[in-house]
């Protein structure tokens, strides 16, 4: 087997030639074996004669021997040179030769080489903060919040109440996707809508037809609607107002508290409090450390990277990408690269005790706590996630141990967002 390899940025072209000996020797492995167990009329099995087998079956297998050969020379190939494919290679045939039956080129691209660099003068600000009373009962009123009920009111609406509309809009007179909706329930002050929309509402009853205009943001995610002025046309078929319950004892055991007493409900809704600010801090930390760290490491990415991970990303979010998602695919395919060269270097290993209680700690937010860690066990992959998780939370803490951590006291509101 002959190799030759050209390089261009991470783009590399692999030409293989195999000997015609190789070649031909496997075809006639194969046509041999065909005969053996193979009827064919006129002969008995096992007598088929191996240029009647040729005449019957060697164009089909001398095409599954170039198949087969180009994918295990391909791999032995790449060991040979010490290429790491990054995505799958374009194979192209090239014209038979005199000293070669079978020749080919591989075009991929392959992972990039570097040696990470420390952040010079790295400063990481931890938050510190503390969950006061008051930070309680902000959490209890979003509880209550995320329980209302709505009651038909007979006044003009205000914000924080719920209209039912229908709506229709236009642009230059013109319809557009997604101009109009017919018993369409809108919370007043949600920001649910373009900027100043639900403004326009406050004030409106049930039966008034109100006309307005209103600009679409220049940032708007449908490209053809950024920065354009649209009349809505609006008729108005309810207003509620929003009724909260009350923290009784029922609405107590309905977050899982058993005896329903305020003390008890209180103390769990704390202690949701702390797991999300630990989070919260961890998150926060992990974002000035990764930062830091893909600024002092520009490194050349594979397209190919790239591309898969914004197909993932489309495929989790639904959306159709654009300039912004792919931003966020080549800085979460520089931080992965980067991410696993230090957890290489540094020989981490997810410790199986470690792992244990990552799991618990998430099955704990569920109702029944031991089935999610049934789940998470009872398949390799997705541990595998928790694992890789863990292993990057490893890097990160040895990255803040390079470097000067101030703390800076944080309102608890602030730091995860509950107000």
């Amino acid at each position: 087997m002959q190799v030759q390899v050209q390089a261009n940025g991470l783009e590399r072209r692999l030409t293989v030639a195999l000997p015609l000996e190789q070649i031909n020797k496997e075809i006639e492995n194969r046509l041999k074996s065909l005969s053996k167990k193979s009827k064919v009329d006129g002969f008995r099995v096992g007598k088929v004669p191996l240029k009647v087998a040729e005449r019957k079956w060697g164009s089909s297998v001398r095409q599954e021997v170039h198949n087969d050969l180009i994918k295990s020379s391909f791999y032995e190939a790449i060991s040979q040179e010490k290429l790491r494919p990054a995505g799958a290679p374009h194979f192209e045939l090239n014209p038979e030769s005199a000293d070669a039956e079978l020749k080919y080129t591989a075009t991929f691209e392959v992972y990039p080489e570097f040696e990470v660099k420390i952040p010079e003068n790295l400063q990481v600000n931890k938050p510190v903060t503390t969950i006061s009373d008051a930070d309680i009962d902000a959490m209890a009123d979003k509880l209550r919040q995320q329980r209302k009920t709505w009651e038909t009111v007979d006044r003009a609406a205000r914000l924080g109440d719920r209209v039912v509309i229908d709506f229709e809009g236009r642009i230059h007179g013109e319809e557009f996707e997604g101009n109009k909706a017919s018993a369409f329930p809108l919370e007043l002050g949600s920001g649910s809508l373009i900027a100043g929309f639900e403004d326009k509402l406050v004030g409106a009853k049930a039966g008034d037809h109100v006309g307005f205009d209103v600009d679409f943001p220049a940032d708007y995610r449908v490209a053809d609607l950024a920065g354009k002025p649209a009349h809505f046309a609006i008729t108005v078929g309810s207003v509620t107002e929003a009724k909260l319950p009350e923290v009784d004892e029922d609405f107590i055991k309905s977050f899982g508290v058993p005896d329903g007493t305020i003390e008890a409900f209180r103390k769990e809704v704390k202690a949701t409090m702390e797991r999300e600010l630990e989070q919260a801090i961890k998150d926060r930390v992990k974002g000035q450390v990764l930062d830091a760290l893909i600024a002092a490491n520009p490194i050349d990415l594979p397209k190919a990277l790239i591309d898969d991970e914004i197909a993932r990303m489309k495929e989790q979010s639904g959306q159709q990408g654009g300039a912004g998602m792919e931003e966020h695919a080549r800085r979460r395919v520089s931080l992965g690269l980067i991410i696993a060269e230090i957890i290489k270097k540094n020989q981490f290993k997810a410790d199986p005790a470690k792992v244990r209680k990552i799991v618990e700690a998430q099955a704990a937010t569920y109702e029944r706590p031991e089935e999610v860690v049934q789940w998470y066990y009872a398949r390799r992959e997705r541990l595998g996630n928790v694992e890789a998780l863990l292993l990057e939370d490893q890097a990160v803490d040895w990255l803040v141990q390079q470097g000067e951590v101030k703390e800076q006291p944080t309102p608890f509101a602030e730091l995860v967002g509950k107000q």
